[in-house]
Order: C-alpha cells, then sequence, then structure tokens
C-alpha cells in the first residue's frame, strides 16, 4: 500500500508553548500543531502533565534543531512541600511518609539548598520519560517495578529566590540548570538533607535556552479563530535555537568555503561545541562544528537551515 500524504501546511521555525497543566507534552503538541495546520511538529523535552511552562515546539525542516533546544540550560519555578514524601515526588502521588518540620529544618533551607550548587549527581526518578528496554520508567513504576538507575552528573547554576512558608511548610524557588535536571528529585534529596523528607506542588518551566516568552493554548486558539490572522507569523527564526552558543561573524568569501565542506581556523579556543554563524551583515548562515583544535565545520544540516 502507498504511503499516505502528510495533510498540513510546509511550516518552518520555532513556536513557544506555555504547556498547560495535566496535558502531556505530546497532547499539547498534537493540539498546537492542529491549530497550526502543519506537516510537520516536534517538541523539544518531556514535561510531566503536573508540570507548566515553556514547551518549544518546532516545525518542518527546524527539527533538526531540537537536540541543540534540548541540550539548552532551562530555569524552574518550584514549589515545594515540606514534611511530606509521595511516590512519584509529586502531589500526584500517595503519601508515605510524613514527618514534623522543626523551626531548625526551616532555618537550615537556605544553607541546605546551597550545598546543591554546582555539578551535581541525581539518580533519575522512576516516575520519569527515560526508556529501559523501550519502556518508559513512569510505566513501570505503575506497575510496582522499580529498575535500578545510573547516577548522572547534572549542573545546577543557581537557586535563587527562596521564600518559606513555615506555617504552611512549604517553600518556593528559582533553579537554573543544565538539561538533564530533575527537579522532583533535587527536591526530594533537599527534603532527604534537611531530614523531613519534601515533594514538589507546583513546577513551571519559565525558560528553556534563548526562549522566557510563550503563548497558551486558549490565546493561539483565540488568535487562530480571529479573521485575517495567520498564526504562521508567530513562529520564531531558528537561530533562536543557538542562542545560548557564542556568535561567530564570518566575511563572506570565508562562508563560501565553509559551505564547500572546508574547516577554517576560525576560533581561538573550542570552549563551546558548536558557533552560531553569521555574515556581517548579521544574517544567521547556520550552525558550526567547532573541533579539539578550535578549527570550524558547518554542520551537516547548515545548508537546509538557511532555507528557513
Amino acid at each position: 500500500m502507498a504511503n499516505r500524504k502528510k495533510r498540513g501546511r510546509d511550516l518552518h521555525g520555532l513556536f513557544v508553548l506555555n504547556k498547560p497543566l495535566g496535558m502531556s507534552s505530546n497532547q499539547a503538541l498534537q493540539r498546537v500543531k492542529y491549530l497550526f495546520n502543519a506537516k510537520k511538529a516536534g517538541h523539544t523535552g518531556t514535561l510531566d502533565p503536573l508540570a507548566t511552562g515553556v514547551l518549544v515546539v518546532c516545525f518542518g525542516r527546524a527539527t533538526k534543531a531540537a537536540e541543540h533546544i534540548v541540550a539548552s540550560s532551562k530555569t524552574y519555578y518550584v514549589r515545594a512541600k515540606l514534611g511530606q514524601k509521595t511516590t512519584t515526588g509529586d502531589a500526584e502521588g500517595e503519601l508515605i511518609a510524613e514527618s514534623e518540620v522543626t523551626a531548625e529544618q526551616h532555618l537550615q533551607l537556605k544553607s541546605v539548598a546551597a550545598q546543591f550548587v554546582g555539578e551535581i549527581e541525581q539518580i533519575p526518578p522512576m516516575f520519569s520519560a527515560l526508556k529501559h528496554d523501550g519502556q518508559p520508567l513512569y510505566k513501570l513504576a505503575r506497575e510496582g517495578i522499580e529498575i535500578e538507575r545510573e547516577a548522572r552528573k547534572v549542573s545546577i547554576y543557581a537557586i535563587k529566590s527562596i521564600v518559606q512558608d513555615s506555617l504552611e511548610n512549604t517553600f518556593d524557588m528559582v533553579v537554573d540548570c543544565s538539561k538533564g535536571t530533575y527537579m522532583r528529585t533535587l527536591v526530594e534529596d533537599m527534603g532527604e538533607a534537611l531530614g523531613c523528607g519534601a515533594h514538589i506542588h507546583i513546577l513551571q518551566r519559565s525558560r528553556v535556552g534563548g526562549f522566557e516568552k510563550s503563548m497558551t493554548i486558549d490565546e493561539l486558539e483565540q488568535l487562530q479563530q480571529t479573521p485575517g490572522t495567520d498564526i504562521a507569523r508567530l513562529l520564531q527564526p531558528l537561530e533562536m535555537a543557538f542562542a545560548e552558543y557564542p556568535k561567530l561573524i564570518v566575511k563572506e568569501g570565508l562562508l563560501q568555503l565553509l559551505s564547500a565542506g572546508k574547516e577554517l581556523s576560525l576560533m581561538a579556543t573550542n570552549d563551546s561545541p558548536f558557533v552560531a554563524i553569521y555574515n556581517t551583515n548579521g544574517i544567521f548562515r547556520g550552525l558550526g562544528h567547532v573541533n579539539n583544535d578550535g578549527s570550524v565545520k558547518f554542520q551537516n544540516f547548515s545548508a537546509h537551515l538557511m532555507q528557513i
């Protein structure tokens, strides 16, 4: 049987969604794809149904840059409950342990939080989208199966804006972190360090790389239904996917050599694995890979990126 042609528009670019509470990342993606009537779309990093906030949706050729957005640093707003541990590490799980939270533990919170800033090791939670033999861990967890997980190194760049409510035994914080950091694990580990346990009540991702300003599905639907409005104008340019990489200005003659597959010594260091390459007029021309010796080579999909 011949493959059916995918329906929808050929759109290329990035849309920043404010994912709603209670909806999976894939459900949110499918809704956005439908509203844009797009042929091809993908998201850039799973958010739990409990979590809200920034979810970058890639359309068309922009999906080739998804891995770079996933690798970006992130910022989360967290509200956590002290004195209670749950099966899932969040408010949706069953209560498995409860203890009194002392005044001393409240006083120790900020100093304990400071201990988690820097490069740390985390054991991924069972209630996560990580896979074991093709099965997401959260599905195994729901069946009562627990798999041994290896600790992973992640970086917490800052834990700030800590506000405590000693009457409710809650605290709010804002966390800047690297890719792969689990907020529920951070909160549980902080609770263990305090000696009273803790779990997440509210989780909102407020930034992914250079993406902060986002739009809700309701707002998108209202615009989509407004006569004379093409919501495709909301799509952001692909270069935003590389906002955290150094910007490299390259003259036209050298750009032609890069396009021909040449490696050029354009960098003094290799502190970053990639650079965003622009011409002298400030126009984005593609992504460059930085080799160990500091030389730069165009990524193999740069030609496609420049067509967006």
